[in-house]
């Protein structure tokens, strides 16, 4: 019997284009194995032994004769491509509407309302990382105090402000009050606020960013474990993705490796119930994000050695984020879908799940909530035969 399920959702974790990525620009997007050619191969012994090599084939992870966990894709059948897509349906709730896209940054009507919002001149407007943007306008932020916005193309709208030229208290208010007012027509779901530390030549985005994004307009999984009176904790952008509904509690935005401390202090302290992680592990430089993956997966045993029986550990992805993509936007790919636990069945080919929304509904199976309207759990190939 599950009783308390732990899923680590790494940002960007893309596994090979899915067949409709030419209708996003995304055609032949593979983060990790594009990731691993850059840097001569990749070091993952951790994932290798869980059965990442048997999703795809990625330069330096070998195919396991016996893996130690089950293994998978996981597919989006919703329209679009970002976080609020690949977290909403992974948690139940297919987005039907793709919405518009900014490929060259955002309409003078919506940069007006923006600068009526905030107070202060925009700069920047253009679909680019946050890396490239504050290398660009830092100069120009600091000089002026004029706000930096940018897009990944679709529903968000990037802000980032140095704590100099705006309070964080101050910033976070109207970013809020930003998003409400950029619903329609522009059809922007979600505003990220990247607070920013630093003097000239050395400012760097705080690791306290906040994300105000619309409601799910559907249940979600949170909906319906919170009904069956169940533990739920966000950690990082978890709670703000679904504006705190039905979760219990929520550990803010930080680094990856302070998240990942507060989940292994939670197996302690967190009895039953779903503990879901998002990290962002990886980084627009390449050498970084293989660091930084290398360091993930050295530190996952800390968390294995802890689980008990009765747990279910899922690790996975959002979307992808191809280092070939001169943006480093979000891409339309595959994310992994590597589980284990205690006394749960290993080896087993999960093969490529049509809807993220299956693990939604597979972890309400597990915990035993009501059943979700979309999604097919895979639960009865984890039991040990």
């Amino acid at each position: 019997m599950i009783t308390r399920v732990i899923v680590l959702v790494i940002d960007g974790f893309g596994v090979g284009a899915m067949p409709d990525a030419a209708e996003y620009g995304d055609a032949g997007s593979h983060t990790l194995s594009h990731l691993a050619d850059a840097v001569g191969g990749l070091n993952l012994p951790t994932l290798e032994a869980l059965g990442l090599g048997h999703i795809a084939e990625i330069k330096g992870v070998r195919v396991m004769g016996q893996p130690e966990g089950c293994f998978g894709r996981l597919g989006f059948l919703s329209k679009g491509v970002d976080s609020i897509v690949g977290y909403w349906e992974m948690a139940g709730y297919l987005t039907d509407v793709a919405g518009p896209l900014y490929p060259n940054g955002f309409p003078p009507d919506m940069v007006a309302v923006l600068e009526q919002a905030f107070g202060r001149k925009i700069i920047g407007n253009c679909c680019a990382s946050g890396t490239a943007m504050l290398r660009e306008c830092e100069a120009g932020h600091l000089s002026s105090g004029a706000l930096i916005v940018w897009t990944d193309g679709r529903r968000t709208c990037h802000v980032a402000a140095h704590e100099s030229a705006m309070r964080p208290d101050e910033f976070f208010q109207r970013c809020r009050d930003a998003r409400k007012l950029l619903k329609d027509p522009w059809g922007i779901w979600r505003v990220s606020a990247h607070p920013l530390l630093g003097g000239a030549g050395a400012v760097q985005f705080s690791q306290k960013s906040r994300e105000f994004v619309l409601e799910p307009p559907g249940p979600t999984m949170f909906d319906v474990l919170n009904r069956a009176s169940q533990i739920l904790v966000g950690v990082g952008k978890v709670g703000d993705l679904f504006s705190g509904r039905g979760l219990t509690r929520s550990v803010p935005v930080g680094h990856w490796t302070a998240l990942f401390d507060e989940v292994t202090g939670m197996l302690k302290m967190v009895p039953r119930g779903l503990i879901f992680a998002g990290l962002n592990v990886l980084a627009s430089d390449v050498a970084q994000s293989a660091t930084a993956l290398h360091d993930f997966d050295r530190r996952l045993p800390e968390l294995l050695e802890q689980l008990r029986v009765g747990d279910l550990l899922i690790l996975t992805g959002d979307h992808g984020r191809d280092i070939t993509k001169a943006a480093q936007v979000p891409t339309r790919e595959y994310v992994p879908i590597l589980v284990t636990g205690p006394r749960l069945a290993q080896g087993v080919n999960l093969s490529i799940r049509a809807s993220a929304a299956d693990l939604g509904h597979t972890i309400v199976e597990a915990l035993q909530g009501d059943q979700l309207p979309v999604g097919e759990s895979f639960l009865d190939a984890l039991r040990a035969g």
